[in-house]
């Protein structure tokens, strides 16, 4: 008799997904490297952003975890102890440095492309060759070095804009996506690079792990963070294995009952859809603490909002990050922060901080339907937004007039 596909009621899958990524712990607990570490590390990785309209994303996504969370913290394990380096995963982030060397398949993957993309190409000029042997001469002979320290040659006129890089700025990402340079540190947000043999000496020796090997360990810690997944989540998780190779995986692993299918409910009562759990997704989140009872600002780069169709299957939440939306466009703001209530999102704001006036103001706040602004979750909401503007500096915070609910 074929067995029958266990479906996961939603409340679990949430639970599991939420546990996870560090969303069900105390808040409350010590912020100390080690924890702050195990707290990435449990993640899996923490994207860094660069928008700091209110403060910078990764700061943002520790802090939601860990209240007495600082950015020396992250500092620390990045330049200090090097228990972490950045690199890629589907965008830039800070990952754990055990995990170092399966990047060398990525780092190969990135010296085939990257070589003869136009985009690059463009941006290096008409001798690539030597505009990076240039550059990594340069900088093993006289250490760690910034795109500010090789002079821009290139003709006046020439787009210096955002993208608009110079040879050795293209250089210098090259190398270091490549896996030949590493971050050393940033100023101001700038990066800092050096030989990786000389940042992750340890990693940068250590062995390729085979194709196999990579592609399992890409799925294996995936599923772990993800609790339960479709193979085109566990393939979009570090964004290091094809979609057929993470279904192939999924196949063979299940095949040896080290993962199982199942069936998900979804938050909108629609039809449950196939994916695959660790085999003791029951015991796993019966064993899972409740919920901390307060309210929570995610940043939009969050791990449990990154992928909009998972946010909204598991919590009926449509969220869409409008930074990149022309402003007329916008439906809520420029960078809007999802509310978490325990388990549920249940609104969103938009915050903007003004340094100059030590204010942290809320230009908009919407509720989703049929959740009421009660006293008591007003009250939650406040503690915070104290909690924010203590976190960027802010003396004040303050709620602009009610914004109008947007059109469905």
């Amino acid at each position: 008799m074929p067995k029958t596909t266990p479906t996961v009621p939603i409340a679990t899958a949430r639970r599991l997904l939420l546990g996870a990524q560090g969303l069900l712990d105390d808040p409350r607990r010590k912020a100390t490297p080690d924890a702050l570490y195990g707290l990435i590390e449990r993640m899996g990785f923490v994207q860094i952003d660069s928008i700091n309209v209110v403060e910078r994303a990764h700061h943002l996504i520790l802090a939601a975890r860990m209240q007495g969370y600082q950015p020396r913290l992250l500092e620390r394990l990045l330049e200090r102890q090097r228990r972490l380096f950045e690199h890629w995963t589907h965008d830039a982030s800070a990952i754990p440095t055990p995990w170092y060397p399966y990047w060398k398949i990525r780092f190969e993957r990135y010296r085939r492309r990257v070589l003869a993309h136009p985009w690059w190409r463009e941006r290096v000029g008409p001798d690539p060759e030597r505009v990076v042997d240039h550059v990594r001469e340069r900088i093993a002979r006289e250490g760690p070095l910034m795109t500010r320290d090789f002079e821009d040659e290139r003709p006046a006129g020439t787009d210096k804009a955002w993208w608009g890089w110079k040879p050795e700025k293209a250089a210098l990402e090259y190398l270091w996506r490549t896996g030949e340079l590493a971050i050393a540190g940033r100023s101001s947000f700038h990066k800092v690079y050096d030989l990786a043999e000389r940042i992750l000496p340890a990693g940068h020796a250590a062995p390729r792990p085979s194709d196999a090997e990579h592609l399992d360990w890409a799925c294996r810690t995936a599923l772990e963070r993800l609790g339960i997944a479709s193979p085109n989540e566990i393939a979009g998780f570090w964004a290091a294995v094809s979609l057929e190779e993470a279904r192939s995986w999924c196949a063979e692993a299940a095949a040896r009952g080290e993962i199982v299918p199942v069936q998900v409910e979804t938050a909108d009562g629609s039809k449950t859809y196939a994916s695959y759990a660790v085999p003791d997704w029951e015991a796993r989140a019966a064993a899972l603490p409740p919920a901390p009872p307060r309210i929570r600002l995610l940043a939009p780069f969050d791990p449990i909002l990154r992928d909009r169709k998972r946010t909204l299957r598991l919590f009926n939440f449509d969220y869409r990050f409008e930074a990149f939306v022309p402003g007329q466009h916008r439906k809520h703001g420029y960078y809007v922060l999802p509310i978490l209530e325990a388990e549920r999102l249940i609104g969103r704001l938009d915050p903007k901080l003004h340094r100059e006036k030590g204010l942290l103001e809320v230009k908009g706040l919407w509720w989703e339907p049929k959740v009421k602004e009660t006293k008591g979750r007003r009250a939650a909401l406040e503690a915070a937004l104290d909690r924010l503007a203590k976190q960027t500096g802010a003396e004040r915070w303050a709620i602009s007039p009610p914004s109008p609910t947007p059109a469905a």
